[in-house]
């Protein structure tokens, strides 16, 4: 598959590693769901030390009572967030832009901003944008490009597509502590929807560049890619300590897809053979299409990034219709993020097929359709997850209405670990886990419990409680926040079990449970990854908690 030598041996989670990897996946053709192998074979004692452990699906449960809830974002009401209002951002009337584009939004705690870098004016460049709060945001008038807040010059003889931006926070490089890779597109002409010319390259299947930078603004080139195409874009996976090219691949019958390249080092990385990309993913049989146009449906693309115990993957799936319908209407692609989450990296969970973020499918409203998500994922403010994301209006002041036109940026906001919840009723239900082993010893929750309770105890193998750690002795959680203390009376400490195989199960009436965790610290600091960062947070890790 690849020169690259991987890790091998036991994950982050106790899954044992493949021999081959990364896999080879489903077979180009398929349209069913993959196999997702650390379900079917879990492994026998979980380890939990590292991060929150949301309950998105069955890896860590053994039974369950509870009804199974999935969450969808909401939409903010300061909404559209950032609008294109520059020259740079209007692209001469053609096709006003001030989105993401894949690109990134991270939260900086070096000089305690929040940063978004996004497609500023269809094709025409890469800008910065800053904020205090993740709502108002300011363009700074950067040295690139004087008068502009442009990140990246223009290169000669190409436009940029999708960028991908990462904020690394685990490098010891000071120049390299921000990352990007750019798909660029040669310059064509006779295409109406730009000044310096149309999309299409000569050779569709080109590649992109990586850059390094100090700042976030000025830009290093390192190296140029192997063979990729347009919407290719990077993440880095914290637990396996390996940078991913998220390659945007083809088939004749099936459409988009996706190729996975990971290596330890972004740049050297760079290089490859097209048969080095592995087959990934791509859409299936459970991703119906739009049944208004009825066009097959396909995957445009992955982003990814480890969020508290597990990776958070949003999918970007295209409903049609083809381009040549939208470019012929003058109306933006339909395209919608869906969740998945995984334990490894590669293979990914999607049960629920709903989108977390959509298009209204209305002409000219600032979210009508083409929904883009962006680099980093989310960030943690406060109780709540910060989703931004890119989408289209179609309304061009020089052509009315366009594909490609009115690209604004969009914040979803949902609950802290809130994808998932195991609900109970007034008449009570139970959540059981399979075998754990965390050295920790304060245990905590996210759980909604405000006019119900919820009570934990601890089992042993034989599925015994331990004593003074059972469902009499556990003092009843009955608030709602996204991290509270679980204690037990008479002495009941989880110091005595830490390094033992143990189950915990919750007890629940009139209360949702989403995470559960075992920290080491009284703060409840879970030393999970926390995505693109936030307020508060000094590192790649939660190393603070609450208090």
């Amino acid at each position: 598959m690849s020169a690259v030598s991987y890790n091998r041996g036991v994950s982050y989670c106790g899954i044992e590693e493949p021999a081959e990897w990364p896999p080879r996946g489903l077979p180009r053709t398929s349209r069913e769901p993959g196999p997702v192998p650390w379900l079917e074979r879990p492994p026998a004692v979980i380890p939990i030390d590292v991060g929150r452990q949301l309950l998105v699906d069955e890896f860590l449960i053994a039974d369950s009572t509870l009804q199974r809830v999935f969450h969808t974002p909401e939409l903010h009401e300061a909404n559209p967030v950032l609008v294109p209002e520059t020259p740079l951002e209007m692209n001469f009337g053609m096709c006003p832009v001030a989105c993401p584009f894949k690109d990134g939004a991270f939260y900086d705690p070096a000089d305690g901003l929040f940063k978004l870098w996004y497609h500023a004016g269809w094709f025409d460049g890469t800008a910065l944008a800053t904020s205090r709060d993740g709502i108002n945001w300011e363009r700074p008038n950067l040295d690139v490009e004087p008068g502009t807040n442009r990140v990246l010059p223009l290169r000669p003889r190409f436009q940029r597509d999708g960028v991908g931006v990462w904020l690394d926070l685990e490098t010891e490089r000071a120049d390299e502590r921000f990352k990007m890779f750019a798909y660029h597109r040669e310059r064509g002409g006779g295409y109406r929807y730009g000044e310096l010319g149309g999309p299409h390259t000569t050779n569709e299947w080109t590649g992109g560049h990586v850059y390094a930078s100090p700042d976030g603004i000025h830009w290093t080139e390192r190296a140029a890619t192997g063979a990729g195409g347009d919407n290719t874009t990077i993440f880095y996976n914290p637990f396996r300590k390996r940078w991913v090219y998220s390659v945007r691949t083809s088939e004749p019958k099936v459409g988009r897809l996706r190729g996975y390249r990971e290596h330890e080092d972004l740049f050297a990385g760079a290089a490859w053979e097209r048969e080095e990309i592995a087959h990934w993913s791509g859409a299936d049989d459970l991703d119906p299409p739009s049944p208004e146009h009825g066009h097959q449906t396909q995957l445009y693309n992955i982003d990814a990034v480890g969020y508290e115990s597990l990776m958070l993957g949003f999918f970007m799936i295209h409903r049609g219709p083809p381009n040549e319908i939208c470019d012929e209407g003058g109306f933006p692609k339909i395209t919608e993020l869906l969740v998945g989450y995984s334990r490894d990296g590669f293979h990914f969970d999607r049960r629920d097929r709903s989108p977390i973020v959509a298009g209204t499918h209305r002409l000219r409203d600032w979210n009508c359709d083409y929904i883009h998500s962006c680099g980093g994922c989310c960030l943690i403010v406060g109780d709540k997850l910060h989703i931004y994301f890119g989408a289209f209006s179609g309304v061009s002041p020089k052509y009315g209405t366009h594909m490609y036109a009115g690209g604004n940026t969009g914040l979803a906001t949902l609950r802290r670990d809130g994808f998932v919840s195991h609900n109970a009723g007034a008449e009570g239900g139970v959540l059981t886990t399979r075998p754990l082993r965390f050295s920790g010893s304060h245990l905590f929750v996210n759980a909604a419990a405000a006019g119900g309770e919820l009570r934990a105890e601890v089992l042993d193998e034989a599925g015994n409680a331990i004593e003074r750690l059972g469902r009499e002795h556990c003092a009843p959680v009955t608030g709602d926040a996204t991290q509270q203390a679980v204690t037990w009376g008479n002495g009941g400490t989880l110091e005595k079990v830490a390094g033992r195989p143990v189950r915990l199960r919750f007890h629940l009436r009139d209360a949702a449970l989403y995470s559960f965790w075992v920290s080491p610290d009284r703060s409840g600091a879970s030393h999970g990854y926390v995505a693109a960062g936030g307020p508060g947070f000094t590192a790649a890790t939660d190393t603070v908690g609450q208090g």
